[in-house]
């Protein structure tokens, strides 16, 4: 199984920048996601990237988060801009097989914080 470690959570304000960063080990699955879940709400998918570099986004985030991926160090990264209060919330890792937007989670990382302040 596949384990995950994230990093690079925090305080931001609003408007600000963070870079999360998921580090596998083991090779990395064919979907590598992530997901985010805010209090009293449920978990939902905030961006997934193949092997091959497609990618998809969950419609609250697009054109401010990009996920990208380096197959060789077996890394997944989160640039998320143009941070709002309501992008606050933990963010997961996750490595999934399937397809973009049809997968299944095989792994889950701890989470990390993501705080954005008004």
């Amino acid at each position: 199984q596949v384990q995950l470690v994230e990093s690079g959570g925090g305080l931001v304000q609003a408007g600000g920048s963070l870079r999360l960063s998921c580090a596998a080990s083991g090779s990395i699955l064919s979907v590598m996601e992530w997901y985010r879940q805010a209090p009293e709400k449920q978990r939902e998918l905030v961006a997934g990237i193949n092997r091959g570099g497609s990618t998809n986004y969950a419609d609250s985030v697009k054109g401010r988060f990009i996920i990208s991926r380096d197959n060789v160090k077996n890394m997944v990264y989160l640039q998320m801009n143009s941070l709002k209060p309501e992008d606050t919330a933990v963010y997961y890792c996750a490595a999934s097989s399937g397809l973009l937007s049809r997968s299944t989670v095989r792994s889950w990382g701890q989470g990390t914080q993501v705080t954005v302040s008004s």
